[in-house]
């Protein structure tokens, strides 16, 4: 299958947060550059943007990012959110859902191919296990509507890689370099479009001795933990200032 104009919307994940690049838009290569740079070798009118904006929440994303990506006229999209609003200390998600179905229905009724994407199992224990409930109940609905849709599913609930600590930035919310060209090869073949992409080789992660590991985790703390609660407090969001990457088509690659 050939695409001609791909638009990406989202958050952190598709803006390519963990995977920098200073020589790109906002220094940051990330998944859906990745696979735009595949597509764009399949055919001479390639045609690529990226809307997604660092921490937004769905409801701006549906709201800022949406009608933007009508009006490209893509013949694909993909579409990821809802972890941010998960995060947050209350959330209706039923609301969120019915938002989410209303504009997926409409991503979908211009004809374009919509590729959405559950959230990413948290596991048991660590931060986000006190919102593990939340996560599968809002991919439930994820599910629903891309059934309902006809959208291509992208299921990182169920993805169990071994070394998914080897595959995460240092500030264990974002993918690295190798988690999303892991992420890259995932929407390519759940698109059916063959590639040449290949894993990049990861160093499995040790297990530090108890003191160290305490070390790493006041450095963690301090460095990430502590600014992203400080940002919930004061209402403030990581993509403040910030403007998309690739907000008109464009070739890349």
């Amino acid at each position: 299958m050939t695409f001609h104009r791909y638009v990406a919307l989202g958050d952190s994940f598709t803006e390519g947060v963990g995977d920098p690049d200073p020589t790109r838009p906002n220094g940051l290569r990330g998944w859906a550059d990745r696979v735009a740079e595949h597509l764009a070798r399949e055919t001479d009118d390639f045609g690529y943007a990226n809307l997604a904006i660092r921490g937004r929440k769905l409801p701006a994303i549906i709201a800022d990012q949406v009608d933007p990506a009508i009006a490209l006229e893509p013949d694909l999209v993909t579409i990821h959110g809802g972890g941010n609003d998960v995060l947050r200390p209350r959330v209706d998600l039923d609301g969120l859902a019915a938002a989410y179905d209303e504009a997926i229905g409409r991503l979908s009724a211009t004809g374009a191919r919509v590729v959405m994407f559950t959230i990413v199992d948290p596991g048991s224990s660590g931060i986000y296990a006190a919102v593990r409930g939340r996560m599968a109940i809002f991919n439930e609905w994820v599910r629903e509507i891309a059934e309902k849709h006809d959208a291509t599913l992208v299921d990182m609930w169920r993805m169990r890689l071994p070394d998914l600590p080897a595959h995460m930035d240092p500030d264990r919310m974002h993918l690295n370099a190798a988690g999303h060209q892991y992420m890259a090869m995932q929407v390519l073949d759940a698109l059916g479009v063959e590639h040449p992409l290949v894993p990049i080789p990861v160093q499995p992660m040790t297990v530090l001795p108890r003191r160290e590991q305490l070390r790493e985790n006041a450095r963690w703390t301090r460095e990430f933990l502590g600014p992203w609660v400080h940002r919930r407090i004061t209402g403030r969001s990581s993509g403040d200032g910030l403007t998309p990457k690739h907000p008109t088509l464009e070739r890349i690659g």
